[in-house]
């Protein structure tokens, strides 16, 4: 996929990216690897990595393809450009840190947990947030048709409690970007029994986005015998920068430093 070198990017779209910081964390060298979700961008997780940074760790947090710019390029974007770049994120980070961890809010979320399936040895934690990888919706089903009939329906973003919180994301969503993230999911589910890691999850007990058959699936196929499941009482889905967050960030670092083993 060529992206277009003019198209503008949303200015708070930019990547997020911190070097470790060794000296606080007992000299180890600990990388985080932080993902948006589907018509996010950076900015939704951004202070999540900013909070896990100025605890010593390298964090990057990248911008997928067709992301922060308009919804109709994210249209000529798939999943496999999606994961191509967390991988890309992921092996900076293996190829300049001791051990990583990584995490991701929602499609970013189901992201990470395919990295960890296909990665399971070199993976040392996963924390998601409202991760999706299923859905009761009956007019998913209709999506192979309905993609090359309308461009978008209405967007799903900004579906946060806090008043006055903003994701910055999409106010459509493009069909075939949604048709191709669904597509995926079966083979994801099939081998949630591949990850290993422990897992950190966080689960909103009100979101208007990811509904509620996702979290049976994860939490029950995937071989992980390390699993904490966190109710978010006080948040919608992007819990990252809801009335939660400060929890998200704190059980987070808290579950780095646990599983990097410092």
């Amino acid at each position: 996929m060529v992206h277009n070198p003019r198209m503008t990017i949303h200015p708070l779209a930019s990547p997020y990216s911190a070097p470790a910081q060794p000296d606080l964390t007992g000299g180890r060298r600990v990388g985080v690897l932080l993902s948006h979700g589907f018509t996010g961008q950076p900015a939704s997780i951004t202070p999540w990595g900013q909070s896990l940074a100025a605890k010593g760790y390298a964090v990057e947090v990248p911008r997928l393809p067709g992301h922060g710019t308009t919804w109709q390029e994210m249209n000529t974007t798939t999943w496999a450009d999606w994961y191509a770049e967390i991988t890309r994120s992921f092996e900076k980070l293996s190829s300049e840190n001791d051990v990583v961890v990584v995490g991701g809010l929602s499609m970013g979320a189901a992201l990470v947990l395919r990295l960890a399936a296909d990665r399971p040895d070199l993976i040392a934690g996963v924390v998601v947030v409202n991760p999706a990888v299923a859905t009761k919706r009956l007019d998913v089903k209709l999506l192979p048709v309905l993609k090359h009939l309308v461009a978008s329906f209405p967007g799903i973003a900004n579906d946060i409690k806090k008043p006055g919180a903003e994701e910055h994301g999409y106010t459509k969503t493009p069909l075939k970007a949604a048709h191709s993230m669904m597509s995926a999911w079966p083979l994801l589910v099939t081998d949630l029994p591949k990850i290993t890691s422990p897992v950190l999850y966080f689960r909103s007990t009100e979101d208007h986005v990811v509904d509620e058959m996702s979290q049976p699936l994860i939490t029950g196929r995937i071989s992980s015998r390390d699993v904490t499941v966190v109710p978010l009482d006080n948040s919608y889905h992007v819990a990252t920068l809801d009335n939660d967050a400060e929890q998200i960030y704190e059980d987070s670092a808290a579950f780095v430093a646990r599983v990097a083993q410092l």
